[in-house]
């Protein structure tokens, strides 16, 4: 989906312990300093450990063209948190694959320019072992993707940080001290 069909969905408003509160327009949700909501972010490895990180397209409202990981999206009312993550996978890369693994959850907060913001509390996943030969990059979400080693990625991001998104930043950062 491009952000402009995304413009009247809604999102889910959460409290600071991540429970439903309501939903609210994503367009209000991203408005000023951002509205509180869920998210996710899903890091996709391949068979030789390293992660598949996608360029947001240009047509993306907020960080377009930044670097990200694999598959970043957010919770509906209307769909389980699994079933929305397994969606997106296949949406975005074409991959569909039930061996998700929850890590680990954050919050944060980031101004984008005058464009908006992200206020969310991340659930990030991960999914191991995919071939890379059979995605279906929809390109109104991804207008390229590279797999990096953990090594690479972490000081391409620490020396390039305005290069990725900064959701993508911190889940990196957590990620790489819990599983070194």
């Amino acid at each position: 989906m491009n952000d402009k069909k995304n413009e009247h969905q809604f999102l889910c408003l959460v409290d600071e312990k991540g429970q439903f509160l309501r939903e609210e327009e994503r367009q209000k949700c991203h408005a000023g300093e951002g509205l509180l909501h869920s998210a996710f972010l899903v890091m996709v490895f391949n068979e030789k450990k390293e992660l598949m990180i996608a360029r947001r397209s240009g047509q993306k409202k907020l960080w377009p063209g930044y670097w990200d990981g694999t598959v970043a999206s957010h919770y509906y009312k209307d769909k389980g948190e699994h079933e929305t993550v397994v969606d997106r996978l296949h949406a975005e890369i074409g991959v569909s694959s039930e061996n998700l693994e929850y890590l680990f959850k954050f919050r944060y907060q980031a101004k984008y320019d005058d464009g908006g913001a992200e206020n969310e509390i991340c659930d990030v996943y991960v999914v191991k072992d995919i071939d890379p030969e059979g995605f279906a990059i929809n390109l109104s979400e991804i207008s390229e993707y590279r797999f990096m080693s953990l090594p690479n990625l972490s000081k391409d991001s620490h020396y390039n940080l305005r290069k990725y998104t900064p959701w993508f930043v911190i889940a990196l950062k957590m990620f790489l001290s819990r599983w070194r």
